[in-house]
């Protein structure tokens, strides 16, 4: 049971989820949440950022996320996860799986980011910043879609909240 964020740097990833995994275990779900910018300063610290190291990053989150869920646990990931064709790789390894596209355009997401990331890429200090130099590939079909820059938190907690409902009625603690 794993249940992917994804979407561009500031689009509301990481506070979606926090909410969402605080709402599910407050409901009495086993609920853990993989950071993608932890994980990538831990488990992925060897990696740049090309193509196939992406990739590679992804693997390695979904091969954790999947020994997780294997325990019996719901994990949430909030992770760009920038290539399709890596997310469908992980939701083919884990089966059960939910892509919450956390989508916002990329004028609004400028406007949140809080570490100067796309600031920096305008001004070419960063190189390979998903969504400026390097493509983000949205889900086609992504179970969840949440439209931060136009529902409210509360908004896109509750739909997340629901697909898990619905769809992991069995996960509760």
């Amino acid at each position: 049971m794993v249940v992917w964020f994804t979407g561009i740097p500031s689009a509301g990833k990481t506070t979606l989820s926090k909410r969402v995994q605080s709402e599910l275990q407050a409901a009495g779900y086993k609920v853990e949440l993989l950071d993608g910018d932890l994980l990538r300063r831990q488990l992925s610290k060897d990696l740049g950022f090309t193509k196939a190291d992406r990739d590679e990053n992804i693997r390695r989150i979904g091969s954790v996320a999947g020994e997780l869920a294997q325990t019996g646990v719901l994990v949430l990931v909030a992770a760009i996860a920038p290539y399709r064709s890596a997310r469908d790789e992980v939701r083919r390894k884990l089966g059960e799986f939910a892509e919450v596209y956390v989508n916002a355009p990329l004028t609004v997401c400028e406007s949140r980011d809080v570490k100067g990331l796309y600031h920096r890429a305008r001004l070419g200090e960063v190189k390979g910043l998903t969504g400026i130099d390097d493509p983000y590939e949205p889900p086609l079909h992504p179970e969840v879609e949440c439209r931060t820059d136009l529902e409210t938190i509360e908004e896109s907690t509750r739909k997340v909240i629901e697909y898990v409902h619905g769809r992991w009625p069995h996960a509760l603690g």
